[in-house]
C-alpha cells in the first residue's frame, strides 16, 4: 500500500479527502487532533507513535522529528543505496504529506495575545514535514493547501499518482507557505525585542487579485496583500458596487484615505493621479462637499471621492451629477447608495473609518535593486509648537485655517503649495521643479476666491523670498512653512514687508 501522512490545523474537508486516500489504497499516518477528527469519522489511521516507536512528548512539542518520519519522507525511490538503507532499517516510504501549520497568524492578530501564546504556536514539527516532502517531490507529494485537494483527487483516479509537474509545483507552494510562516514570527519576534533595523527584511503577503493591467495597458501587475492585513487600508475595504479596481485606482484610492485620515469633522476629499484636487470641510457632509467640488470643479471629474461620513441622499444626489471613478465612505444610506448604484461602472467602497488611527507600518517601495523603508509621515502636530517668525502674529482663526492647509499640503506631491480658507482648499499647486511655479499654479486656481481668510501652505522651506512676495501681491494673508533656509530671513522680511503673518513648524513634509 501507498502510506499518506495528514497532520493539519485546518481540518477543513479533511475527511472527505482522507476517506478519498483509503479508498485509493492509502494508509494514513496521523497525529493528535488529526487523528481523532478521522476516529471519529471511522477512517482507520496508524498512530505517529507507532511509526516511530516513541511517544509524544513535551506537551506534543516532539512527535514527528524522528528518522522513521523524515526518511520515509527524504529516501530517493530512484537510488538504490537508499532503498537499501530504508529496508534494512525497516523504514516506509511516505508518498503523501498533508499538513498544514500552528495557527500563529491567528493567534498574534488577537489583541490580547501574549508572547507566551504565541511562541506556543509555533510549528516546528509541520514545516520540518513540509520541507522534507517538498523536497524529495520527484516521490513525495506535499499538499498543504485544502484548495488543492481536488487536484490531487482527480489525478490520482486518473493514473493511480499525481504528475510529476503538478508535484513540483505543490512543492514551490509548500516552501511559500513556510517562507511566509516563518516571515510572520520573524517580524513578531523582531517586534517584540524592539529592533528597528534587523539585518534582514522579512516580508510577506497574500495574493488578493489578479488586476487587469498596471499603469499602463502592457504592464501586468498583481495586488498583494499584508498577511496581517490594516483594517484601514484598500485591501479591507468592501466594495458594494462597480467595475473591479485597476492598479492605478487603488494607487490613487490608498492616496485619498490617508488624506481623510488627517480629518475628524465632516470632510470630503477629491483625489486625482495621487494629488488633492479639492478638500472641503463643514457641519454636514453635503456642504463639505459643496466645498470640495468648488475647490476644483475641473480636476475633480474622473476623480476619487472619500467621505468620512456616511453618504445621504442629497450627497449622492449630487455627486451622481458627475463622473467619478470611485467613491469611498464609512456607509451609505440605503436611498443614497441606488442612486449612485445607477452608473454601473462607478466603484463604490465602505471602509471602516473607526480604525483609521490603528498602528501604522512602515511603508515600503521598490527602487531597482531593493527597496526603501521607512515610517509613516504620521507625525501628530498642534499649533501650539509652531513658532510666529514675523511682526504681524497669526490670529486664533488664521491658526486654524493654517493647519487645515498644513495637512492638505503633507499629502501633496513636492514642490508642494496649498492655498486655502477655513472651509476648504482653493488652489494646490503639486509637482513642479521649483517652489515659484508650484505658488503659481495654486494661486492661480485660488486667485477668485482670495479673500481675507485665505491662507499658504508650503510643504518645504522658501529657498527664496519670491514665493512670500508672489503670495503677499496676490492677497496672501498668512504662511505656514517648515523653515529651515539659510535664507529664511528674506523671506520673513518680505512677509513683514507686506504684514503677512507667518508660521514655521520645524518639520517638512515632502511627498516625492
Amino acid at each position: 500500500m501507498k502510506r499518506a501522512l495528514l497532520s493539519v490545523s485546518d481540518k477543513n474537508e479533511l475527511v472527505p479527502f482522507a476517506r478519498f486516500l483509503t479508498e485509493h489504497d492509502y494508509e494514513i499516518v496521523s497525529t493528535g487532533g488529526t487523528k481523532k477528527v478521522l476516529d471519529d469519522a471511522r477512517i482507520p489511521t496508524i498512530s505517529i507513535e507507532s511509526v516511530t516507536g516513541f511517544p509524544e512528548i513535551l506537551d506534543g512539542r516532539v512527535k514527528t522529528l524522528n528518522p522513521y518520519v523524515h526518511g520515509g519522507l527524504l529516501g530517493r525511490r530512484d537510488l538504490p543505496e537508499h532503498v537499501a538503507t530504508m529496508k534494512e532499517l525497516k523504514i516506509t516510504p511516505i508518498d503523501l504529506v498533508c499538513v498544514n501549520l500552528y495557527p500563529f497568524k491567528q493567534t498574534i492578530e488577537k489583541t490580547d495575545v501574549s508572547l507566551a501564546d504565541a511562541i506556543e504556536n509555533i510549528d516546528i514539527g509541520g514545516p520540518s514535514m513540509v520541507r522534507s516532502a517538498a523536497k524529495n517531490y520527484h516521490d513525495v507529494t506535499i499538499v498543504v493547501d485544502a484548495n488543492d485537494y481536488s487536484q490531487v483527487e482527480t489525478e490520482i483516479t486518473a493514473q493511480g499518482h499525481t504528475k510529476l509537474e503538478t508535484r513540483a509545483k505543490l512543492a514551490a507552494k509548500a516552501f511559500r507557505h513556510t517562507a511566509a510562516y516563518d516571515a510572520l514570527i520573524a517580524d513578531y519576534l523582531t517586534e517584540q525585542v524592539g529592533l528597528k533595523a534587523p539585518e534582514k527584511l522579512t516580508l510577506t503577503y497574500d495574493l488578493k487579485d489578479e488586476m487587469r493591467y498596471g499603469e499602463n495597458s502592457h504592464q501586468k501587475a498583481w495586488f498583494y496583500e499584508d498577511a496581517l492585513p490594516q483594517h484601514y487600508s484598500i485591501s479591507q475595504a468592501t466594495q458594494l458596487h462597480g467595475k473591479k479596481l485597476s492598479y492605478n485606482n487603488i494607487k490613487d484610492a490608498d492616496a485619498a484615505i490617508r488624506i481623510a485620515r488627517e480629518f475628524n469633522e465632516p470632510t470630503v476629499v477629491a483625489l486625482k493621479h495621487m494629488n488633492p484636487c479639492g478638500i472641503g470641510q463643514a457641519e454636514c457632509i453635503e456642504k463639505a462637499w459643496d466645498r470640495a467640488y468648488k475647490a476644483d470643479s475641473i480636476s475633480i471629474f474622473g476623480g476619487v471621492i472619500v467621505l468620512n461620513r456616511t453618504v445621504d441622499v442629497a450627497t449622492a444626489e449630487k455627486m451622481h451629477q458627475l463622473f467619478l471613478e470611485i467613491i469611498i465612505a464609512p456607509a451609505y444610506e440605503d436611498e443614497a447608495y441606488k442612486i449612485l448604484a445607477k452608473k454601473k461602472n462607478l466603484r463604490l467602497l465602505e471602509l471602516d473609518f473607526s480604525k483609521k488611527n490603528e498602528n501604522k507600518k512602515h511603508e515600503i517601495v521598490s527602487v531597482m535593486g531593493g527597496v526603501l523603508v521607512q515610517e509613516q509621515d504620521i507625525l501628530s502636530e498642534q499649533t501650539s509648537d509652531w513658532k510666529t517668525v514675523t511682526e504681524t502674529r497669526p490670529t486664533k482663526k488664521q491658526l486654524e485655517t493654517l493647519m487645515f492647509a498644513w495637512k492638505a499640503v503633507k499629502h501633496t506631491k513636492s514642490n508642494a503649495i496649498v492655498v486655502a480658507n477655513d472651509e476648504r482648499t482653493l488652489g494646490i499647486g503639486a509637482g513642479q521643479p521649483n517652489r515659484i511655479d508650484s505658488t503659481k499654479i495654486a494661486i492661480k486656481h485660488a486667485s477668485q476666491d482670495i479673500d481675507e481668510r485665505a491662507v499658504l501652505a508650503s510643504d518645504a522651506f522658501f529657498p527664496m523670498d519670491d514665493c512670500v512676495e508672489y503670495a503677499a501681491t496676490h492677497g496672501i494673508k498668512a504662511i505656514v512653512q517648515p523653515g529651515g533656509s539659510i535664507r529664511d530671513q528674506d523671506s520673513i522680511d518680505m512677509a513683514n514687508k507686506y504684514g503677512i503673518a507667518m508660521v514655521t513648524t520645524g518639520i517638512r513634509h515632502f511627498r516625492h
